[in-house]
C-alpha cells in the first residue's frame, strides 16, 4: 500500500486538516529529503499521542525489565534502590526512543546532554546513597564508642560474681563510693582537693538517691536544698505546718529563698497553704500577725491554730513541722527534747503521705483565719478573750 509507515513515527502525522488523507509521494518529499526546516515541514515535527503512548509503554517496560533484574541480582540493595534503578532505566528508555524517533538538527548534542545528564544523575544518587551508608556507619560507630565509653568510665568493674540479694536496690550501698570515684575522675577539674570534694558530693548525693528507692532518705540536721527543690518541683499544691520551735526561721536568710520559691509556686499556679501550730494562746501576738501578714501578701494561705484549744480527737495525732509536696512526698524535720532540729526526713510512702494530708486538713479546718487571728490578738491584748475553745 502506499500508505505504509516510514521509520520514523513522528513523520506519519500530517499537517493539521490532513488526517485521514492518502498520502502521495510528494507529500514525503519535504520530510525525507533532509531539507532545511520550512513553514510545512514544523508541523511535521510535533510529537504525536500515539507515538508517545508507545514511548511511555516501552519505558515502563523496561523499567520493569530493570526492576525485575536488580530484584534477582541485588535483593540485599533494597526496595528503594531497584526503584530508583527501574525509574532510572524507565526515564533513559523513553528518552533514548525520543532522541531517535524525533528528527533535529540538534539530535546529537541533545543526545550527548541527555547521556550527561542522565550520568550526573546516576553519579548523584550513587552519591547520596554512599554517603547515606557513610553517615548511617558513622552513626553506628558513633554509638559504640559512646557505649564502651560509658562502660569504661562510668559504670565500675564487674565484681566477682556472687548470689543476688532477694530485692537489689537500684544503685547498690557497696558501689556508692566506687560510682563516686569515676564521677570524680570524668569530672576532675585538676585541683586535687576539689577531686575530692567532687568525690564526697557525689557519694552523698548517690547515698540519698539510694535510700530513695525504699522511698524515704534522711539526713543530720536541717536540710534547706531539699525544702527549696522540691518548692520548685511542686506541681499540684504545697501543704506546710509551722510549730512555735521554728519560730525564728522565719527571720533567717534560708526562710527568705524559701519564701520567694513559693512565690514563684504560686504564680505558676501552685496553691500554698500553711498552718501555724501554737503551744499555748500567749502566743499570740502582733509579731504572729504581722508575719501571717507578710505571707498573705505573697498570696500563701495561712491559719493559725492554738494545740490546747483543739478538741480532744485533734490531739492525739502528731504536732511535728512537716510539708507535704504535690501530696505525694512528706519532708519532715525532727525535734530532740530541748526543740532543736535534729534530723531531716523525705518519706514517700503513700500510707504515710496519706495520714498526714489527713491531719493537715483536720487541722486546717479546726484553725483561725487571717481575720479571726486579728480579732484574737485584739482581745487577748484587751483582756476580754473569755471563751475557752477547749
Amino acid at each position: 500500500m502506499s500508505t505504509a509507515q516510514t521509520p520514523q513515527p513522528d513523520a506519519t502525522a500530517g499537517p493539521p486538516g490532513a488526517a485521514g488523507t492518502p498520502e502521495h509521494p510528494e507529500d514525503r518529499t519535504p520530510e525525507t529529503s533532509g531539507a532545511p526546516d520550512t513553514p510545512a515541514a514544523r508541523p511535521a515535527e510535533r510529537a504525536d499521542p500515539v507515538p508517545w503512548r508507545r514511548r511511555l509503554l516501552v519505558g515502563l517496560v523496561a523499567g520493569l525489565l530493570a526492576w525485575g533484574l536488580a530484584a534477582l541480582l541485588s535483593p540485599e540493595d533494597g526496595a528503594a534502590r531497584q526503584l530508583g534503578a527501574a525509574a532510572l532505566v524507565a526515564v533513559a528508555a523513553v528518552a533514548v526512543q525520543h532522541l531517535v524517533l524525533v528528527p533535529d538538527r540538534a539530535a546529537e548534542e541533545r543526545a550527548r546532554r541527555a547521556e550527561s545528564l542522565l550520568a550526573e544523575t546516576a553519579a548523584t544518587v550513587r552519591g547520596g546513597l554512599r554517603r547515606y551508608d557513610e553517615l548511617q556507619h558513622g552513626l553506628t560507630r558513633h554509638t559504640e564508642d559512646m557505649k564502651q565509653l560509658v562502660e569504661t568510665r562510668l559504670v565500675p568493674p564487674p565484681r566477682p560474681a556472687e548470689p543476688e540479694p532477694p530485692a537489689p536496690p537500684l544503685v547498690r550501698i557497696e558501689s556508692v563510693s566506687d560510682l563516686a570515684a569515676n564521677f570524680a575522675e570524668v569530672l576532675s577539674p585538676g585541683l586535687p582537693i576539689l577531686s575530692t570534694f567532687v568525690r564526697l558530693e557525689m557519694q552523698r548525693v548517690i547515698g540519698h538517691l539510694s535510700d530513695l528507692t525504699t522511698l524515704t532518705a534522711e539526713c543530720p540536721g536541717e536540710n534547706h536544698d531539699w525544702m527549696l527543690t522540691l518548692t520548685r518541683a511542686a506541681e499540684k499544691s504545697i501543704c506546710a505546718t509551722s510549730t512555735s520551735v521554728d519560730r525564728t526561721f522565719w527571720n533567717s536568710e534560708p526562710a527568705s529563698r524559701y519564701l520567694h520559691a513559693q512565690a514563684e509556686a504560686i504564680e505558676q499556679g501552685v496553691p500554698v497553704r500553711r498552718l501555724f501550730l501554737l503551744e499555748s494562746a500567749r502566743e499570740l501576738d502582733d509579731r504572729l500577725l504581722r508575719l501571717c501578714e507578710e505571707q498573705q501578701v505573697l498570696h500563701i494561705e495561712v491559719r493559725v491554730a492554738v494545740l490546747p484549744e483543739l478538741p480532744p480527737h485533734l490531739l492525739r495525732g502528731t504536732t511535728n513541722d512537716f510539708i507535704v509536696y504535690d501530696e505525694a512526698v512528706s519532708f519532715e524535720i525532727d525535734q530532740d527534747l530541748r526543740d532543736v532540729n535534729i534530723r531531716t526526713r523525705l518519706i514517700a510512702r503513700q500510707d504515710h503521705v496519706h495520714d498526714r494530708m489527713k491531719r493537715f486538713r483536720e487541722l486546717w479546718e479546726a484553725g483561725m483565719s487571717l481575720r479571726e487571728l486579728e480579732v484574737r490578738v485584739d482581745d487577748e491584748e484587751d483582756g476580754t478573750w473569755m471563751v475557752d475553745r477547749g
